[in-house]
This record gives C-alpha cells, sequence and structure tokens, in this order.
C-alpha cells in the first residue's frame, strides 16, 4: 500500500470513528459482568446501569455471564464488536486469572483498552489478640524472630487476601505459613477463635470483632487510611509503596473509539463522584476511586499486571 493510500485509509477510519460517536448512543449498550449474581461487582454496575439510562437516554443493560473464573465473560467482551456497545465490568480477577490458567482465549491487556477504575476495596490485616504484637512493625519483628512459624488464614488459591499477603511477606522479609479455607467467612472465623494468628480480608465482615476487640487491626492494605477505620494506618506507613485490594473497574474491547471510551469515562466519573453513590460504596467497604482518564487506568492495569505476576512466579502460586 503506497504512503498515500495508506494515510487515506488511517483518515477514513478516524474521520468513521469520530461520526459513530457522534451518534453514540443510538440503541442499548450492555454491561457484562463474567461473575455470578451478587456481590460488590454486581451491585456497583446495577447502580451505574441505572444512572448510564437516565443520562443517555438508551437502556443499558447488565448481563450476568459467569464461568471458568471469570474466563466465560471475559471472552465473550473480547470478541464482540468494537461499537461502543459491549463493556466488562471486571474485578482483580481480570489480571489474576490469566497468570494462573492455561490457554485462556484472550489477552487482558491487548484485547481490552482501560475505561476506568471504579472503586477499591482494600483488604485489613488483623491479628487474634494473642499475638503479643500491636503494629506491623512489631508484626515484622515477631515474625523474622520466629520465621514460618506464624500461620495466616488464606481464602483461597491466589484470593484477594492471599495475594496480600504473599506481597506484605515480600515486602517485608519474613516468611508466614499459608492455612487454606474455602473461602472469607471460615477463614475469618478461625481467626476470631485463634486456630490462625492472621489474616487479611475485606473490612466490612471484619468491624464487629474490631471493635469488640476480638482481632486487632494492624494495617490496611492501602496508600491511605481509611474513614471506616481513621485509627488504623496504612500498612504503607510502614513499608512504602505497599498496596493490594480488591478492585472493580470497567474495559472494553480494544477497538472500540476513544471517542466514545473518553464519553463513557466522563459520564461515568459524574455518577460515581454524586453523594449518594459514595454512601453506597461506604456501606459496602469500597472507596471511590475513578481514573482521571482511560489512559491512566490502563497504565494502572499494566503496572498491577506486572506486580501481581512476580509475586505468583515468586511464590509459586499454581491453581490445583
Amino acid at each position: 500500500m503506497s504512503p498515500v493510500r495508506a494515510a487515506l485509509t488511517l483518515w477514513l477510519a478516524i474521520a468513521a470513528g469520530a461520526a459513530c460517536a457522534q451518534n453514540w448512543p443510538a440503541k442499548p449498550l450492555r454491561l457484562i459482568i463474567p461473575l455470578a449474581a451478587g456481590g460488590n461487582l454486581d451491585i456497583v454496575t446495577r447502580s451505574i446501569a441505572q444512572k448510564l439510562t437516565e443520562v443517555f437516554g438508551q437502556q443499558v443493560i447488565v448481563e450476568n455471564r459467569p464461568g471458568v473464573n471469570s474466563v466465560v465473560g471475559t471472552e465473550y467482551v473480547a470478541k464482540s464488536p468494537a461499537d461502543g456497545y459491549t463493556f466488562l465490568m471486571m474485578s482483580s480477577t481480570y489480571l489474576t486469572t490469566p497468570l494462573l490458567t492455561r490457554n485462556v482465549p484472550y489477552d487482558p491487556l491487548r484485547d481490552f483498552t482501560g475505561v476506568t477504575l471504579l472503586a477499591w476495596l482494600p483488604q485489613l490485616m488483623v491479628v487474634h489478640p494473642s499475638l503479643p504484637v500491636k503494629t506491623v512493625k512489631d508484626f515484622i519483628a515477631l515474625a523474622k524472630a520466629r520465621p514460618a512459624e506464624i500461620n495466616y488464614a488464606s481464602a483461597g488459591t491466589a484470593s484477594v487476601g492471599d495475594l496480600a499477603t504473599e506481597l506484605f511477606n515480600r515486602r517485608a522479609g519474613i516468611r508466614t505459613n499459608a492455612i487454606p479455607y474455602k473461602g472469607n467467612a471460615p477463614a475469618l472465623i478461625d481467626t476470631v477463635g485463634g486456630q490462625v494468628q492472621m489474616f487479611f480480608g475485606a473490612i466490612g465482615p471484619m468491624l464487629p470483632y474490631v471493635h469488640t476487640s476480638r482481632l486487632r487491626a494492624l494495617g490496611l492494605s492501602s496508600l491511605k487510611r481509611s474513614p471506616l477505620l481513621p485509627e488504623v494506618p496504612a500498612i504503607s506507613e510502614t513499608l512504602p509503596g505497599y498496596e493490594a485490594g480488591l478492585f472493580i473497574a470497567m474495559v472494553a474491547p480494544a477497538a472500540v473509539p476513544r471517542e466514545i471510551v473518553a464519553r463513557m469515562h466522563g459520564e461515568i466519573g459524574k455518577i460515581m463522584q454524586a453523594p449518594a453513590m459514595k454512601t453506597r460504596l461506604a456501606e459496602l467497604g469500597d472507596e471511590v476511586a475513578v481514573s482521571a482518564a482511560p489512559e491512566q487506568f490502563t497504565a494502572f492495569l499494566k503496572a498491577e499486571y506486572a506486580k501481581w505476576d512476580r509475586v505468583i512466579k515468586e511464590a509459586g502460586i499454581k491453581v490445583e
């Protein structure tokens, strides 16, 4: 193809994309959730869909397409037309599943373009009160003095809390033993009972135990403190840069026109900053975390993917 023809083809593609964006949306949109109904992702998505329907004057339909640890729904969006009418609502498993599952039929970075981060759910590091530590610094010192003697509750291989713990171990230069559980609830129960000494989990279920001193909160896996527990420091205050948690976000097929991505990003930003939405997320233990721009979110995804790829390989984590 000659340079002139190539330039003309590119110009026509850009013009077509701009025209498409101007008329968008001209029909109903779909937000695909690759998980079963229920849970934070589902609740947040449905709240957003209702508001987007009002803004666009077009029905915004939420579809749950669970299966194979989110692979089914994610693949569906990856192979959908890049016309701006199908978006993927995703959580952290979007990045970790391809690192732990063979032959995933999509690339989470190459086959999608980021729209925006929506919310962040940090993990709370708690210990049983019998453990003689009151701070993250104390815990690290004890773990170094008693290498591989402290047990932590794992809510599942490569779960958010499991990965948060492995990242913590590596940043702190310590070793702790994973005691596997089938989910967060039994892991939390045994931590409260003293069968295990430490646990990383969502803030909400922990609060009653922390407030009644049945668990001791040492730190939050975020870069700042939470208004739910303002007296509990961020772990990053002891280990600079430490951050690990569950995030909720939106991506689109890679070739969706930039104008459409920018419009969606802008409208969602307004929705997420509304006081009612902030209150709703706070009830779930989530923090509003809208990206400044789609490009910033895409960079965030790349950095998170590289971080967890390194942690999973170093820890030798494998899904049975």
